[in-house]
């Protein structure tokens, strides 16, 4: 069989094959509810075929939002909501992830149509980050966190990971990666406190680490806790690659059972991106993660096609694949990549009421041929 739809097993939890939807935010969910329309995009990708359909980043609380129209789990109306999701995804045979998120000081902007201009945040809300220097010129200018406002999140972080599981989730993505909270407090570019919580690199991931070990807690010992980090802020400049073998080596020993290796997220004085962007460009970081931690890795980011993505599980260079842009332009790419990968043409990988009637047209175009 091919590697691609080869099932995975995480904790308690089997994924019937290596396709990971990405999270891509959609915003599209006022007071941070999931809506129909959620559940028709994202149900929609479980019925083309993906073994795991994970959420756009969904807030722990209303100010680590990174807009008003962002997803959230700060609250019953929020859970209740999420249920439904939950049970369509099911219904459309994949797993359901949720990514846990703070935006810090990418917080309180509005839409990309609307050019992510700050904006002002709501009562009672504040933009935080590790110190007080914006994530870009022009941008909000943060409050540095105290003690008290990072036991505050941790312990969100851990009720909204209560409440993935009363909802039914199946995995939660903890994102600690582009530029957002928790990746902003272990970027030395970000990170110049003086406390326990900057300096050195123990120092800078004591707190991501204290939001790992509140949501493992919370979240059930049979179900997988990911992580998605930015291996690298750029080439050459920041968080490195051997920091990360540093974080994943934590994050496993805290017990994260998957980690999601993107890139990223940092932003120059010239507001220029500083990791170079091309088909896979990501996947060498999953492989150098895999083999020097031993973790369980995604790649993500410039895979397009199936035999790119088989290559990539055959090379052994990650666990599983993560899908994004091109699943908005095909939701059944993981469908069409069985029958493209799988020697038989891949249709018992349909769902039922498609895959027999598949097989079927595929028997009689043979015969026809005969």
């Amino acid at each position: 069989m091919a590697r691609l739809f080869q099932p995975l097993g995480l904790r308690a939890l089997t994924l019937k094959n290596r396709v990971v939807v990405s999270p891509m935010q959609t915003y599209s969910a006022p007071d941070g509810r999931v809506t129909l329309w959620h559940l028709a995009h994202l149900a929609r990708f479980a019925l083309g075929g993906a073994g795991l359909v994970v959420t756009e980043a969904t807030a722990v609380t209303p100010e680590g939002r990174s807009s008003v129209l962002d997803l959230g789990l700060w609250e019953e109306a929020q859970q209740d909501a999420l249920q439904g999701l939950a049970e369509a995804v099911h219904a459309c045979g994949a797993a359901l992830g949720v990514q846990l998120q703070h935006a810090g000081r990418k917080a309180a902007t509005s839409a990309p149509w609307e050019g992510f201009r700050p904006l002002a945040p709501e009562a009672g809300e504040a933009v935080l980050g590790p110190t007080d220097a914006p994530a870009a010129p022009g941008g909000h200018v943060p409050r540095a966190m105290a003690p008290s406002d990072m036991v505050r999140l941790v312990g969100a972080y851990a009720a909204a990971a209560r409440r993935a599981d009363t909802a039914g989730v199946d995995l939660i993505e903890i994102h600690m990666a582009h530029g957002y909270l928790l990746h902003s407090f272990l970027s030395p570019l970000s990170n110049t406190r003086a406390d326990a919580y900057g300096g050195a690199i123990e120092g800078r991931m004591r707190f991501p680490l204290e939001v790992v070990d509140g949501v493992r807690a919370a979240w059930p010992a049979h179900k997988p806790l990911a992580c998605r980090i930015s291996s690298v802020d750029g080439v050459g400049i920041g968080w490195s690659l051997e920091d990360s073998e540093v974080l994943v080596t934590a994050l496993i020993a805290a017990g994260v059972d998957l980690v999601d290796c993107s890139s990223g997220g940092m932003i120059l004085p010239s507001g220029q991106m500083m990791v170079p962007r091309g088909p896979g460009f990501q996947v060498p970081f999953a492989s150098r993660l895999r083999r020097t931690t031993g973790s369980c890795v995604i790649a993500v980011g410039g895979i397009a096609d199936a035999a790119e993505a088989e290559a990539v599980l055959k090379r052994e260079d990650a666990d599983l694949v993560a899908i994004g842009r091109e699943m908005l332009a095909d939701p059944n790419w993981a469908l069409h990549a069985a029958a493209t990968v799988v020697e038989d043409g891949g249709w018992a990988h349909w769902p039922k009421p498609f895959g027999w009637w598949l097989e079927r047209r595929a028997r009689a175009a043979h015969r026809d041929k005969a």
